[in-house]
């Protein structure tokens, strides 16, 4: 899709995804979180299939002892799909979201954690929309909690704001937004738009294994 811009604001051009997957998970034990099968397909994939009607490409930011696995998870995938790899691993998500920003073809990216399978389409297209000329939205639970990992982010700026906070040394996730100039879509707002459950994220077994027997019932 071709992009066009009046100044600085983005009339019409690609909406990009980008699918955090380079955490170690550790509290899920062995098995990597991003693959595990979630009622039959790997977990990474299901968020995949869940944005890819709103999104123009896919951006997976991920650990090269991933890479491999994922693009077989992968395979078929209606969009193209990229590989943000993380060349100093274990720097958290920062870096992720710095990583996968900056392999981003659109000029605004929807960011979401591998480990979000129930992540709305709707509240993605909900967000690109929001943006409007602001550098990222970014939903905000009970006045104070900002879920970072599924916002849409002006790329460049974003994935800069994330280089200097890095830089500076052990940046906290919310950091980075400091530096933009965001627009907050707070929960009421949020109820109107999607279920929360768009938010939960998954980081044990028990957890897994829960959101594995909701979807076998419901699929």
């Amino acid at each position: 899709m071709q992009k066009r811009f009046a100044g600085d604001q983005l009339i019409h051009g690609m909406r990009s995804g980008v699918i955090i997957a380079g955490g170690q998970s550790r509290r899920f034990g062995e098995t990597d979180k991003a693959l595990a099968e979630l009622a039959g397909t790997p977990m990474i994939r299901r968020v995949a299939d869940r944005i890819a009607a709103v999104v123009d490409e896919l951006v997976v930011n991920c650990r090269p002892a991933q890479t491999e696995a994922i693009r077989t998870a992968m395979d078929g995938y209606p969009l193209p799909v990229s590989y943000a790899e993380d060349e100093i691993p274990d720097q958290g998500p920062v870096a992720g979201i710095r990583n996968g920003l900056a392999a981003a073809e659109g000029r605004y990216a929807f960011v979401v954690a591998c480990d979000m399978p129930f992540v709305d389409p709707e509240l993605c297209s909900y967000l690109f929309e929001a943006v409007d000329s602001c550098e990222a939205a970014v939903p905000r639970l009970d006045s104070k909690w900002f879920q970072t990992t599924q916002a849409v982010y002006h790329a460049d700026r974003m994935a800069a704001a994330c280089t200097r906070k890095l830089e500076a040394g052990d940046p906290r996730i919310l950091d980075p937004l400091e530096e933009l100039d965001y627009v907050v879509i707070d929960e009421a707002e949020l109820e109107a738009v999607t279920d929360l459950e768009t938010f939960e994220n998954i980081n044990t077994r028990d957890e897994f294994e829960a959101a594995d027997r909701r979807l076998r019932s419901t699929e």
